[in-house]
């Protein structure tokens, strides 16, 4: 099983200035990124289309031990024809039904992304058909055909940026790297 570490922690306020904050600690940041990402089933996702324009979609994930995040798509859907030109993505995952003015709470992920081969695609299934039981019963119904016609992406994060107004303060964005064992 392959796990994940954050490291090159950096802190730092709305403006953008490094600030020092020693109670983070790697697996505590983990954990944090984790419970985010445990809580929440909906996720934003911008990609590049070819002529380098922003492009943004919602869509489902389930997230591995690895942080590796699975969705699943249409393969012609606009954001999977960016992928297929450009692997760069950016996730943002958080709820939607925070205050405004309340402590927030979201995490940014950056990486790359694209279709989940033949080796990968069971993991992928695995873990969003853990995640969504309903996965497998809309997979055999009769919108089967349908169901055929759609891939799972895989997104590697590789550096993340947590906002967790209660963990670390007001407008406190936390930055790491992310490593994997392997």
């Amino acid at each position: 099983m392959i796990h994940f570490e954050i490291r090159d922690i950096d802190a730092i306020d709305v403006s953008g200035r490094s600030i020092q904050a020693p109670h983070i600690t790697p697996e505590h940041l983990r954990r944090r990124i984790l419970d985010v990402l445990e809580t929440t089933v909906l996720c934003s996702m911008a990609t590049v289309t070819p002529d380098h324009t922003a492009h943004i979609n919602t869509a489902y994930f389930a997230c591995s031990d690895a942080l590796e995040l699975f969705f699943l798509s249409y393969p012609t859907s606009r954001h999977c024809r960016n992928l297929d030109t450009n692997p760069s993505i950016a996730i943002t995952v958080f709820s939607s039904a925070q205050p405004w003015g309340d402590l927030g709470i979201g995490v940014q992920m950056f990486g790359r992304a694209g279709k989940v081969t033949d080796a990968g695609a069971e993991d992928a299934e695995r873990w969003y058909g853990a995640r969504f039981p309903l996965y497998q019963t809309w997979k055999a119904s009769e919108r089967a055909d349908l169901a055929r016609q759609y891939s799972f992406y895989r997104c590697l994060v590789n550096t993340v940026k947590l906002l967790d107004e209660r963990t670390f303060g007001d407008a406190v964005f936390v930055h790491g790297v992310v490593h994997r064992d392997r």
